[in-house]
């Protein structure tokens, strides 16, 4: 099975974790779930954390075929049309983003004019969907839950899993917001712990306990054996319990509400008002 080369850069604000996916230097690569940094005191953004994945490129001498986001995100914005303006490639999310984007033009009251057939996005993927980053062959996986559009992306004898699974000793991804699902989780890891016991998986986050550094890697036998959450032995009803009870004592994410307006549009903005200045909505007493 092919063994795709890979570079990974973690951003601290967000804990979230980009994946470099290419096929040998000088060839082609796709840029997972990349981080656009946002300041939530002044509203500024910087491309700060995406500049060092560019320069990744530059010196490996990769062409940006693929910009893929495992889901729209709620705890950080997508870098991805900063990304494309500055090399290229396509955007690609799964194709359950259109019922996303639905949830959120209700929610943030956006409009006809907002368009919720993930138009914004240049390529929505089907379940089981194979395609290319150069060499290497790839294929999207729904694995709803956490939200209903996330996708995971299996290549070669990785998998980068998203918000779906953690590392063991954390557990799994939340499953309450607008859309999300205990139980399609509960199933959508059962798809991913199928896989041969040795295949690699890559998370999207990490939230370690002080006493390990951060990780990212780890493998199916792996979580099968150790996953605090989902391992191999706990049946759907006692995980639905497990993570409905842990959901109803968290906090939502700090930058959800900029987040998801940006990340439905494709890491795109809200069009400037007459003033030439952009502006998010924050809907009170919503969520």
């Amino acid at each position: 099975m092919q063994q795709p080369k890979l570079a990974t850069f973690f951003d601290p604000a967000t804990a979230t974790v980009t994946h470099v996916v290419y096929d040998q230097p000088g060839g082609h690569a796709a840029i997972i779930d990349p981080v656009l940094d946002y300041d939530a005191k002044s509203g500024r953004t910087s491309s700060r954390s995406a500049r060092q994945l560019l320069d990744f490129l530059h010196g490996q001498q990769l062409t940006l075929q693929w910009i893929l986001e495992t889901h729209a995100h709620a705890d950080h914005l997508s870098a991805a049309a900063w990304l494309q303006q500055q090399a290229g490639g396509q955007i690609g999310i799964g194709s359950g983003i259109v019922q996303v984007q639905k949830i959120f033009q209700s929610v943030f009251n956006l409009g006809d004019d907002f368009a919720t057939d993930g138009s914004q996005f240049d390529h929505l993927f089907a379940d089981n969907e194979v395609f290319y980053i150069g060499k290497l062959q790839a294929k999207a996986l729904f694995v709803p839950g956490h939200t209903p559009a996330d996708m995971a992306y299996q290549i070669g004898d990785a998998v980068f899993v998203g918000d779906t699974l953690f590392m063991p000793d954390v557990g799994s991804a939340r499953c309450d917001f607008p859309g999300g699902d205990a139980a399609m989780l509960y199933h959508s890891v059962r798809k991913l712990l199928s896989l041969p016991d040795s295949t690699r998986l890559f998370m999207c986050h990490d939230y370690p306990a002080k006493e390990r550094p951060i990780a990212w890697e780890s493998s199916v036998a792996e979580q099968k054996q150790h996953n605090i959450h989902l391992h191999a032995g706990i049946r759907e009803a006692d995980f639905v319990a497990l993570r409905q009870a842990r959901d109803a004592t968290l906090e939502m994410p700090l930058l959800i509400l900029p987040a998801i307006q940006v990340n439905i549009r494709a890491g795109r903005f809200p069009e400037a008002e007459s003033n030439g200045v952009r502006y998010l909505k924050i809907p009170l007493d919503m969520l």
